[in-house]
C-alpha cells in the first residue's frame, strides 16, 4: 500500500471518531464529494492531533473553520503556554498524483484574510459576514489579555513552489511554514502510526500526600563521570501515569529499548493489568519495581493550593525504565474510557517514580552531550530488568537503525520496526496492516542473504545482534536500497510456489534471495524492483 493510501486510511479512521451527531463525517452514507470534504477536514484534525496533542475529536473540531465564508482560514490553534497563535490553510487532494504534485496557487493564498480577522473585522471587505467558526475565533482572540506577546505562525499544508515562499510571506504578513506532501508523510503519518506524535516539553505530575507519615519523597544528589545528577523518588497515583502515557505514548519512551509489548497471556504486562483490575488494595506499589524518568529540569512544590497534594514539574521527560508498566496503565485507562467503565480500579493505587535530573549547567559541547547519552544508555541497560531486554532491544536506538527506519519509510513506505511494539498503536487502530512492518531480525537475515551468505541467515537473534556481528552486517545504512530489493524478493517468493519450483520458494528462500539479489543495480527505481524480481524468479 502506498503512503498516500495509508494516509487516506488514517483520515477515514479520524472520521469514524466523530460523534454521531456530526453527520458531515459520516462516510457510510456520504457521496463522493462529501467523502472528499470529510477527508479534507480530517486532514486538519490529523495536524492538530499530531502537532498539538489534541486527542479528543470534539476539542479538535472546535479549531476547524473550513467551510463557506471561512476567510481563507481552514483552522487555527492557540498555544497559551508558549504564546503561539497558529493559522492554518490546508489543501487535501483526492488522489495520490495530485496530492504529491499539485501545488497551491498564489490566488488561494491571497484568499486568506489573516489581517482582517486578527484585526477584529467580522466580515469581508464586501460586507459579507465570516462564518460562525471565524466569529468564534475572533472572540477567542479578544479574550486573550496579553495577545501582543503572542507569535503569529501561518501553516500552509500544501505543495508550494520554492519561488513562491517570499511572495507568500509578504501576502500573509508572517513567515509561513510549509508542509508539503513529503513532510506530511514524515511528520504527520509516520509519528501517528508509531505513537510518537506529540513531544511534551513540560509535564506536571500530581502526588497524593494523604498516605505519607513524614516526608513523601527522597531528594538525593549523585556525582557521576558525566556530571552531577539529582534523583527524586516518590509514589505517584497510577491514574496520573495512565493519563500521561495515554496522551504522549511512545514519544515519552524514546530512550526506552522497547515500545509497548501488549497484553499477551502470562506476560509481565498481563500481570500488571491483573494487579490493577483484580486487587482492590495497593499491593501494586509492592509488586511493581517502579518507573524511571529522565528530566532536564525538575521542580517540586507542596504549596499548590490543593489540600494533601503536591506537584512536580518535569522538563523534557523521557521514561527509560518501566515503560511496560506505564503503557499498560494507559491501555487500561483507555479501555475504561471507551467502555464507559468507572476509573475506580485506579483508586488508592500508586507506583514508585524515580526522576533523574541532569544538570543543565556547565559544558554544552558535543563531547558532553555524547557522555550524557552514554550514561542514559547505561542507566537504561542497568534498570531494565523487569522484562528481559535482549541484544536486539539494546541495539534499538543505534544510529544505523534510526537512519534505516527513516530511509526505508521515506522511499518505500515500509515501517522498519527497530523497537519491539513500536507500531502497536498503528496496528490496534488499523492505520496500517502487519505486512507493512519489517521485522528487524528477518531484515538482518535478508541483509546476510544479499551479501551472499544465505547459510548465515539461519543464525538466531542472539548471534545476529551481538555488537560485533551486528556492526559487520550493518556498518551503516548506505546499502538500504539493495537490502530492500532483497527483502521484497524474500517476501514475494511464496507467491511463485509451483510444481516446478520444488522447495526453493519455501525452505530455500534465503538461497533464492541471494541469487536474485545479484541482479540488483543502484540505478533500479523502487517501481522496477518487482519487475526485475518477477523476471528473475520466473527464469
Amino acid at each position: 500500500m502506498s503512503k498516500y493510501l495509508e494516509l487516506v486510511k488514517v483520515l477515514d479512521k479520524i472520521c469514524y471518531e466523530a460523534p454521531a451527531k456530526n453527520t458531515r463525517y459520516n462516510l457510510r452514507v456520504a457521496t463522493s464529494e462529501q467523502i472528499s470534504s470529510a477527508r479534507a477536514r480530517a486532514f486538519i484534525h490529523l495536524f492538530l492531533k499530531v502537532k498539538f496533542g489534541q486527542i479528543d475529536f470534539s476539542e479538535r473540531e472546535r479549531f476547524i473553520t473550513d467551510d463557506i465564508d471561512d476567510g481563507g482560514i481552514d483552522g487555527y490553534y492557540i498555544d497559551k503556554d508558549k504564546k503561539d497563535l497558529f493559522i492554518i490553510q490546508s489543501k487535501f487532494r483526492t488522489n495520490e498524483k495530485n496530492f504529491e504534485n499539485k501545488e497551491i496557487t498564489l490566488e488561494e493564498i491571497l484568499s486568506m484574510d489573516i489581517n482582517r480577522v486578527t484585526s477584529g473585522e467580522h466580515s469581508y471587505e464586501t460586507g459579507a459576514k465570516y462564518n460562525g467558526k471565524i466569529q468564534a475565533f475572533i472572540r477567542e482572540l479578544q479574550e486573550i489579555s496579553d495577545l501582543p506577546r503572542y507569535n503569529y505562525r501561518v501553516i500552509i499544508i500544501a505543495n508550494v513552489k520554492n519561488s513562491l515562499q517570499t511572495s507568500i510571506n509578504k501576502i500573509v504578513g508572517f513567515n509561513a511554514e510549509i508542509y508539503n506532501y513529503d513532510r506530511c508523510y514524515q511528520e504527520l503519518l509516520f509519528p501517528l502510526v508509531s505513537g510518537t506524535f506529540y513531544n511534551v516539553s513540560e509535564l506536571k505530575i500530581t502526588i497524593n500526600l494523604e498516605s505519607t507519615n513524614t516526608g513523601h519523597r527522597i531528594d538525593y544528589n549523585v556525582k557521576t563521570q558525566f556530571d552531577e545528577c539529582n534523583v527524586n523518588a516518590f509514589f505517584v497515583p497510577t491514574l496520573e501515569i495512565a493519563k500521561i502515557v495515554s496522551r504522549y505514548k511512545n514519544s515519552i519512551l524514546k530512550f526506552n529499548p522497547r515500545s509497548y509489548l501488549d497484553l499477551a497471556a502470562g506476560s509481565v504486562n498481563s500481570e500488571i493489568e491483573k494487579s490493577i483490575r483484580k486487587i482492590k488494595t495497593n499491593e501494586f506499589a509492592l509488586f511493581n519495581n517502579g518507573i524511571t524518568m529522565l528530566s532536564d529540569h525538575t521542580k517540586h512544590s507542596d504549596k499548590v493550593g490543593k489540600r494533601n497534594k503536591a506537584e512536580v514539574m518535569v522538563t523534557n521527560p523521557q521514561i527509560i525504565n518501566g515503560g511496560q508498566t506505564a503503557y499498560t496503565l494507559s491501555r487500561i485507562y483507555e479501555t475504561c474510557l471507551k467502555d464507559g467503565s468507572p476509573l475506580e480500579i485506579f483508586e488508592d493505587k500508586e507506583v514508585l517514580l524515580k526522576i533523574i535530573t541532569f544538570s543543565d549547567e556547565g559544558d554544552p559541547s558535543a563531547k558532553k552531550a555524547g557522555e550524557k547519552l552514554s550514561l542514559i544508555e547505561e542507566i537504561s541497560k542497568a534498570t531494565n530488568q523487569q522484562s528481559p531486554v535482549n541484544e536486539a532491544d539494546r541495539r534499538a536506538n543505534d544510529r544505523v537503525q534510526i537512519e534505516l527506519q527513516q530511509k526505508i519509510f521515506e522511499e518505500f513506505g515500509y515501517y522498519y520496526e527497530r523497537k519491539r511494539g513500536e507500531f502497536g498503536d498503528g496496528i490496534r487502530n488499523e492505520y496500517i496492516s502487519r505486512n507493512m512492518i519489517i521485522d528487524r531480525e528477518l531484515f538482518l537475515k535478508v541483509c546476510l542473504a544479499a551479501q551472499g551468505k544465505p547459510n548465515e541467515s539461519l543464525s538466531g537473534q542472539l548471534k545476529l545482534f551481538i555488537p560485533s556481528k551486528f556492526s559487520s552486517i550493518l556498518p551503516d545504512s548506505d546499502s538500504y536500497r539493495k537490502y530492500m530489493f532483497a527483502y521484497i524478493t524474500y517476501v514475494q517468493l511464496p507467491k511463485y510456489k509451483s510444481s516446478t519450483s520444488g522447495l526453493a520458494t519455501s525452505y530455500g528462500r534465503f538461497a533464492v534471495t541471494t541469487i536474485v539479489s545479484q541482479k540488483y543495480v543502484s540505478t533500479l527505481s523502487k517501481d522496477d524492483f518487482e519487475k526485475v524480481i518477477d523476471l528473475e524468479i520466473n527464469l
